[in-house]
């Protein structure tokens, strides 16, 4: 898996803030759709691509910058030459477990508080590990949490707009803490309901019985579910599995792939297969 140092910093372009909108009520974890106009015409970014963005920094490791990974959110466009794209950003706190100080996200924090007009600093485009298999009949098993949605969001809307003609089936299990954080599902933004009418397309929630008291979100819940159609698709040599969310995601998956499948060991082996078959991608933060 690569790492954050692995990605090169040395194409650099300005991107300036076009919109930036909360997506989220005030009482709960605020995250932004932000649109970029990237000011140089010869950056060129794909649905399938993240980029970077710089946010300077003077860390005590003597980094000067900070570099961060972004998926694109929706299907990049190019406008007069510019292209414009879109991004998901959660503001990020958290309290260090032994000094007990606030500490806040580096470029979340800088991200949520630029304006319409702002310029900040981006790089890339990077390859994500989410590839739209070119055979059309291939099944397609979507996993993510929280902004997690941002590259499947995209990704659902480039296969029903760009590729059509989409003949597999398209599962996406998408988590969130409670209703009022659901992204691009909820009664303000209900993008993916565009889709709903497709043939081959379905989407589960899944959300966290008690999110006041941090209980984990149910995606295993929601997964064990639709255990009897799961099974047929993974039975089938041409499904794919993509997984995007915090880390936490992994364990409740493979506990509720395992009750699926009827063992630890089956279900070990059934996604060793998918890895080796270059079916399995994930990104995990």
């Amino acid at each position: 898996m690569a790492h954050l140092k692995d990605y090169s910093t040395s194409n650099q372009y300005r991107a300036k803030v076009l919109k930036s909108e909360r997506l989220t009520p005030e009482d709960t974890n605020e995250v932004r759709e932000i649109l970029l106009e990237v000011q140089e015409p010869e950056f060129n970014c794909q649905v399938d691509q993240s980029f970077g963005v710089l946010v300077k920094s003077n860390d005590d490791f003597g980094n000067e910058f900070h570099h961060r990974l972004y998926s694109v959110a929706d299907i990049p466009e190019k406008d007069n030459g510019k292209t414009k794209i879109t991004m998901l950003v959660r503001r990020c706190n958290y309290i260090d477990e032994f000094s007990g100080e606030l500490h806040y996200g580096l470029s979340s924090n800088y991200l949520c508080d630029r304006e319409k007009g702002d310029v900040l600093t981006i790089t890339g485009p990077f390859e994500l590990p989410f590839k739209v298999p070119e055979d059309r009949t291939s099944n397609l098993i979507l996993v993510g949490m929280g902004t997690g949605i941002a590259p499947f969001r995209a990704f659902v809307k480039h296969i029903y707009t760009h590729v059509k003609d989409w003949k597999g089936k398209i599962r996406l299990f998408y988590g969130a803490r409670s209703g009022l954080e659901l992204l691009y599902m909820n009664e303000k933004n209900n993008d993916l309901a565009n889709y709903y009418d497709e043939t081959t397309f379905k989407a589960f929630l899944a959300l966290s019985p008690r999110p006041h008291w941090n209980d984990p979100i149910a995606l295993d819940k929601a997964v064990e579910q639709n255990a009897e159609e799961i099974l047929e698709m993974l039975s089938k040599s041409n499904t794919h599995m993509f997984v995007a969310g915090y880390d936490k995601i992994h364990e409740n998956l493979n506990k509720a792939f395992a009750k699926i499948l009827g063992s630890e060991e089956k279900w070990k082996r059934r996604k060793s297969e998918l890895i080796a078959g270059h079916k399995w991608a994930e990104v995990i933060y």
